[in-house]
């Protein structure tokens, strides 16, 4: 069973991201629950945490933090594999995050993966102020720039990347760190849309499936496209990682359920209203639900929005039943394709919840 060994937890950010959509403003936090808005000076003692309730790894996501300092105090208090899950490739110079990612891999150990992704047009323009145009194509020459840069620290050969994005050739010595004993991190890249995901199986180690995903989508899109990309670079797929981000609305009653709905509904609809993901909701038959989520969104009106989730819609695109079934339900969704697991939780849940969702996943097989 690929997906019982590893399984991730978001360090801090995911839980926050249902609260401030206002999915959850009328539920009281859960007692000692660790994802319940921390701040980053939490973050170490968090991972510790999260190691002893049984997870096997922790990310990061980028919204109202930096997604790489987190990594860092949680690498000197735990054992956990760490994984951004995803920067933001375009607004970094390659140089900057090859640095980055190759002091994570010797903080953690080894324990380190890369997760880039390229957000959005309006994200990209008006958020980081930086220029939009041929993601996939930027995107390939980011990563190859990136194993470049890699080669000749590792491996000591002249650095020349020349690409027609990034153009990358000067390294003097009191620049550059030498080997790293645990080697190069692997990149994996967030991609959706065909031609971004068959880039990523020709040039990267491994893919990072987008929360808002059904399972009918990764098979019928997604699967073939990796498929494609994987022939082209001649590689199998014992060579290439797939990690979903999993939704997961667990509770032990009905009261916790409860909580998990709301908190999950409310994600699927910040996503779902999304243009980016029509072609999904497309394929679910639910082109005019992202048309109403949308004009709802562009309002303000999220609670409006989670309303319109129903429970056939949020079992599509999440995994909801008891803490102790999770793990066998992302096994029959996902097992013979995933080989770890990022959970999505948004929404306070108690850290004895979480153990047993994690515990759910090592009693999987």
């Amino acid at each position: 069973m690929k997906v019982s060994a590893r399984l991730e937890v978001g360090l801090f950010d995911v839980a926050q991201r249902g609260q401030i959509l206002g999915s959850i403003y009328s539920q009281p936090p859960a007692e000692n629950s660790p994802l319940h808005n921390p701040s980053v000076a939490d973050v170490g003692a968090l991972a510790a945490q999260l190691e002893a309730a049984g997870f096997d790894g922790a990310y990061t996501v980028e919204t109202a933090h930096d997604v790489f300092f987190p990594l860092a105090l949680a690498s000197q208090t735990s054992n956990l594999s760490l994984s951004t899950s995803a920067a933001i490739a375009f607004p970094r110079s390659p140089m900057h995050v090859a640095h980055q990612a190759y002091d994570l891999m010797l903080l953690s150990k080894g324990k380190f993966s890369l997760g880039l992704g390229s957000q959005v047009k309006q994200v990209n323009e008006r958020y980081y102020s930086v220029p939009w145009g041929k993601p996939v194509e930027r995107m390939r020459d980011y990563v190859l720039a990136l194993k470049a840069i890699w080669r000749c620290w590792q491996e000591g050969v002249p650095l020349r990347h020349e690409g027609d994005f990034f153009q990358i050739s000067f390294m003097n010595p009191l620049f550059n760190p030498g080997p790293n004993p645990y080697g190069v991190p692997p990149v994996l890249l967030g991609a959706l849309g065909p031609k971004m995901t068959q880039m990523t199986a020709e040039v990267a180690d491994g893919i990072l499936i987008h929360p808002l995903s059904t399972e009918r989508f990764v098979r019928e899109k997604m699967v073939p496209a990796i498929e494609r990309g994987l022939e082209i670079s001649n590689r199998a797929w014992d060579d290439f990682e797939v990690v979903p981000m999993t939704l997961i609305a667990a509770g032990r009653n009905e009261a916790e359920q409860a909580v998990a709905d709301a908190g999950v509904a409310a994600i699927i609809a910040f996503y779902a209203s999304t243009p980016a993901y029509q072609p999904i909701m497309e394929l679910e038959g639910l082109e005019g639900l992202q048309t109403e989520l949308n004009a709802l969104a562009k309002k303000g009106r999220w609670s409006d929005m989670a309303a319109l989730i129903d429970l056939d819609i949020l079992n599509r695109f999440a995994i909801r039943g008891a803490p102790a079934e999770i793990g066998t339900l992302v096994a029959q969704r996902f097992g013979d394709l995933a080989n770890r697991v990022n959970s999505y939780l948004p929404y306070a849940a108690s850290l004895d919840l979480l153990g047993e969702v994690a515990r759910s996943f090592h009693s999987a097989d």
